[in-house]
């Protein structure tokens, strides 16, 4: 079982890269496909899937599959966690 620390660090790991910032940018505009945002971020589809398990696991961005392809969103469960995570804080 996972601690509320555990869970919490996943969240702040999400947000303590540059990369992942500009993808959570991206994904404020809607759901997006990985291809599109290989494309958008110029960079190679494992470099983009090591970031993508890293959001997806902090449940900030949810996915779902569609033939070979693979689309990411923001989650407001996930998004609503982190803000009021970052509120609890202050």
């Amino acid at each position: 079982m996972e601690s509320i620390h555990e869970k919490n660090a996943k969240v702040f790991k999400a947000f303590c890269d540059e990369k992942r910032l500009a993808i959570l940018e991206l994904l404020r505009g809607g759901e997006k496909c990985a291809c599109v945002l290989i494309d958008q971020m110029e960079i190679g589809q494992s470099s983009l899937s090591y970031h993508m398990k890293i959001l997806c696991e902090s449940g900030v961005v949810e996915s779902r599959q569609d033939g070979k392809w693979t689309h990411y969103k923001l989650s407001e469960s996930g998004s609503k966690y982190a803000s009021e995570l970052l509120i609890r804080l202050t």
